[in-house]
């Protein structure tokens, strides 16, 4: 039985009972004259029976939940989303993972490693007795597998429906929602963008501006999970951004499998999106453009190089070329071929001074001989990348690159070292030092010693751990380069900016409540209130609990049933004497 089973939501606690029927209240407090007989019980096994309740009085929405998630930065933003909405309906997220009820895995099916961690997790999961819930590409591309059986499954357009699925998990039972969702038939780009969100980092938000993508790669698994193209409309990722820095957020990331075929399925384009999102930015605050395929943004270089050259958007794009063989490609199934992708990098490199080009390549797929390899080698050391993302070929399960000739396991491994070799010989930034640039500092680093911030052409910065400079534009001078990063000192006397136009959340804090959630949390807290520990005494106010679920946006509540209403009695008559 789903969740939210019920025809109708209740109004209080009270209709579990007819509207013709006495109420506890009416009934007990009436007849004062009565005094209730005491019956001596056996302690011992009342206080065993409290410490273990039956399996079927377990109440969802006061279990602690621990969320991991792998992957891409669109993975990062549906985790978020269901963290929002999991903490809206009053469970506690944890960054704990022993001390969880329940484990909710977001994982990533591009890489095998990626897909092993996710294996492993849900092994630990069930050998430490934890509840399980499965999010992300590997499930809602392959939910048939074997290690996936008998386990709740979220799919990647139903996160909106997170709360009843983890419900009726803990409950011990066995959801799995993998349906795409449809508005008049035509699929839409998924869950709303107006659901609460706790955000990992409160300075940025991520926005997916559509989900699936055109392209029918041969070594893609995630196109099975998150298919073909389907794009939000503008006015609403124009809104979610509007609220966004309502909250304190100065650095929005946009992203999807690929960001430059956005609005082809709804009639817009990118560049028409971007200029609409650079008029609501605050001054100081940035914009990152994700990642985009070349045939789709060659079409729109130069509104693009415009839009780049904004003073609120990250000279930065991230555009994987995959390898510069084109027979290569062609086996790929990329559509475009190596003149393609240098005819985008060397326009932008032109029109947008000091750009970064982030790229991908992938090393050892099925075919690709030692000339092949040579030509993405050489294209390497001709552009120097500063930022290269090199991947070994793994066959994914499924893809039709999987049933190719594959190339031998000792020199994809051999090509991935060669290439990673080039990749380290070169310092990108030795040049920069003694400049002098402005920074936005968003986050701390890794090993704890620095503030991260990012310059104009998203180029990473560490500075000093000075409080006053989180999320906040500083002036710095650049002093020293490594090959991921800068260092710089902040300017004396300089002005420290904040674009921010309201105090960011806490880290922790639910974003994005709408009216509806609002009214249940005002509900919920106003009903708990009433019947807390500071009222009733603690073996019954902690048995007391209201139930929500959500199901197509709308609010549904559950009975608590005869149990609440034994335990309401019990308290009025205790109140009476």
């Amino acid at each position: 039985m789903p969740a939210a089973s019920c025809d109708s939501p209740l109004e209080d606690i009270e209709d579990i009972v007819s509207r013709e029927d006495s109420k506890p209240h009416d009934r007990y407090f009436s007849r004062k004259s009565i005094v209730p007989k005491v019956r001596i019980r056996n302690t011992q096994k009342c206080l065993q029976e409290e410490d273990d309740p039956p399996n079927d009085s377990t109440i969802p929405g006061i279990q602690k939940i621990w969320i991991r998630t792998w992957g891409c930065s669109h993975n990062n933003s549906d985790g978020e989303y269901m963290a929002g909405q999991l903490a809206a309906y009053g469970y506690k997220i944890t960054e704990n993972p022993s001390e969880a009820d329940l484990w909710l895995l977001n994982s990533c099916t591009v890489k095998n490693p990626a897909e092993d961690h996710f294996r492993n997790s849900i092994k630990k999961a069930q050998e430490e007795d934890k509840k399980v819930v499965l999010a992300g590409c590997v499930p809602q591309a392959q939910p048939r597998q074997d290690y996936l059986k008998g386990l709740s499954i979220i799919g990647v357009q139903q996160i909106d429906r997170v709360v009843e699925v983890v419900e009726e998990t803990i409950k011990g039972h066995s959801v799995r929602l993998l349906g795409q969702k449809k508005s008049n038939g035509k699929r839409l780009g998924g869950a709303r963008l107006d659901l609460p969100k706790i955000r990992k980092n409160p300075l940025i938000e991520i926005i997916s501006i559509n989900t699936g993508c055109l392209n029918a790669c041969t070594y893609c698994k995630t196109k099975h999970a998150r298919g073909n193209l389907a794009s939000y409309p503008i006015d609403e990722l124009v809104d979610r951004a509007k609220q966004s820095f309502q909250e304190g957020v100065c650095e929005i990331w946009l992203t999807s499998e690929d960001t430059g075929a956005y609005g082809r399925d709804i009639g817009t384009d990118l560049p028409t999106l971007l200029w609409k999102l650079v008029e609501v930015i605050p001054e100081g605050a940035m914009l990152r453009v994700g990642m985009t395929n070349p045939p789709y943004i060659l079409e729109h270089l130069e509104e693009m190089a415009k839009i780049l050259n904004h003073p609120r958007v990250y000279a930065f794009l991230h555009i994987p070329v995959q390898s510069a063989s084109d027979s290569v490609l062609m086996e790929m199934k990329r559509e475009y071929c190596v003149a393609d992708f240098k005819q985008v990098v060397d326009f932008l490199k032109e029109k947008v001074p000091g750009i970064t080009i982030a790229t991908d390549i992938i090393c050892g797929f099925p075919g690709e001989t030692d000339q092949d390899f040579q030509d993405t080698m050489k294209l390497v050391e001709d552009y120097k990348f500063p930022s290269l993302f090199i991947n070994q070929f793994y066959p994914r399960p499924g893809t039709p690159a999987a049933k190719m000739q594959q190339v031998p396991a000792h020199v994809k491994k051999q090509r991935t070292k060669d290439l990673s070799q080039l990749f380290h010989s070169y310092n990108p930034y030795d040049h920069k030092i003694g400049e002098r640039q402005q920074v936005l500092v968003t986050e701390e680093s890794f090993d704890s010693k620095f503030y991260v911030a990012h310059n104009q052409f998203y180029e990473q910065v560490l500075v000093p751990k000075n409080p006053m400079f989180m999320g906040k534009m500083v002036e710095v001078d650049i002093y020293e380069s490594g090959k991921h990063f800068m260092k710089g000192q902040p300017v004396s006397n300089a002005k420290v900016y904040t674009p921010s136009i309201s105090k960011p959340l806490a880290k922790g804090e639910v974003s994005g409540l709408t009216e509806e959630f609002r009214h249940v949390l005002e509900n919920g807290s106003r009903t708990k209130g009433n019947m807390s520990a500071e009222t009733l005494e603690e073996p019954l106010g902690s048995k007391i609990g209201v139930l929500w679920a959500l199901q197509d946006g709308g609010l549904k509540t559950l009975s608590v049933g005869l149990l609440l209403l034994a335990l309401l009695i019990a308290f009025f008559m205790k109140t009476s004497q």
